[in-house]
């Protein structure tokens, strides 16, 4: 059964305001004693969402749900298993419901595990396509699933930012699909620096990206991010964020907390660039431990 985001925003939006008053007695508030310049996000380890961190011995279990459309796909029916390497733009739309899992062993090392534990993807060819390729194309089952270790090497000071190394692995569990999962292992080294103002928090994301398919090294993924703490309750999140240089978003969060343990996380990407996802929305209670 497909999950659709209009039947599960009125309850989560009922929790998150019906719980409001108990929100402020409960909520999940930092260490108290933090320097000015944590006051957005506290002394976690930056995690691999957006304006998500994972303290010391914290354990987060996260699931949510993503709905993708790209109104211009860019694709050549070889890649689909068909025949024709001239490229082409379709539609293509996405849902998946997925699970993420993170947990801090001490403030500096941290591991994550993010699978679509079910994705279905709907693909509708360009009518100027004229190979063997069906005008349509369905595919479901498991979609991507990774693991990424965090490291922490530099903290934070009044003077100096934070500097964050991360391994992402993506582990090659769908070989015969070809619009959802990942048929070859994947391999994703990065660095995140991040430093509080009192307007906010700045960080800068860079990770290269290594495929046993095509095997050669190239830019995965760039992102600027800015979180804001509104109030005790509510923080914003802010990112530009592209996959190589063709592939750019915009997206936007906000996240409210109903108690000490539980935030709810809605966002909201939008495509810059031709290539990137028209728009992806994305809702999903978080549960700290």
């Amino acid at each position: 059964m497909q999950i659709r985001p209009s039947s599960i925003a009125p309850y989560v939006a009922a929790m998150a305001f019906g719980m409001g008053g108990e929100a402020e007695l409960c909520q999940a508030a930092e260490p108290p004693g933090l320097p000015s310049y944590l006051s957005d996000r506290g002394d976690g380890i930056p995690t691999s969402l957006l304006g998500t961190y994972v303290r010391e011995k914290e354990f987060i279990f996260y699931p949510f749900y993503e709905y993708t459309r790209f109104k211009k796909f860019e694709y050549k029916p070889s890649e689909l298993g068909f025949t024709g390497d001239q490229e082409y733009f379709g539609k293509l739309v996405e849902r998946e419901a997925l699970l993420f899992l993170a947990y801090a062993f001490n403030d500096s090392l941290a591991i994550e595990f993010e699978s679509a534990l079910y994705a279905s993807a709907d693909f509708t060819k360009a009518p100027e396509d004229s190979s063997n390729l069906p005008a349509t194309l369905r595919e479901s089952g498991l979609g991507d699933t990774e693991i990424n270790m965090r490291w922490r090497y530099l903290k934070e000071t009044e003077s100096r930012p934070e500097i964050t190394f991360f391994m992402k692995t993506v582990f090659p569990l769908q070989k015969d699909k070809k619009l959802i999962g990942t048929p070859v292992w994947e391999f994703a080294p990065g660095v995140v620096v991040t430093k509080g103002y009192s307007f906010g928090t700045l960080a800068g994301r860079l990770a290269l990206g290594y495929d046993t398919g095509e095997h050669k090294a190239k830019v995965d993924e760039w992102a600027i991010d800015y979180v804001k703490r509104l109030d005790s309750n509510w923080r914003f999140a802010l990112s530009l964020e592209g996959a190589q240089v063709d592939e750019v978003s915009l997206i936007g969060e906000l996240q409210y907390t109903l108690t000490k343990n539980a935030v709810v996380k809605l966002n909201m990407g939008v495509g810059v660039t031709k290539k990137a996802p028209t728009y992806a929305p994305e809702i999903g209670v978080m549960f700290r431990f």
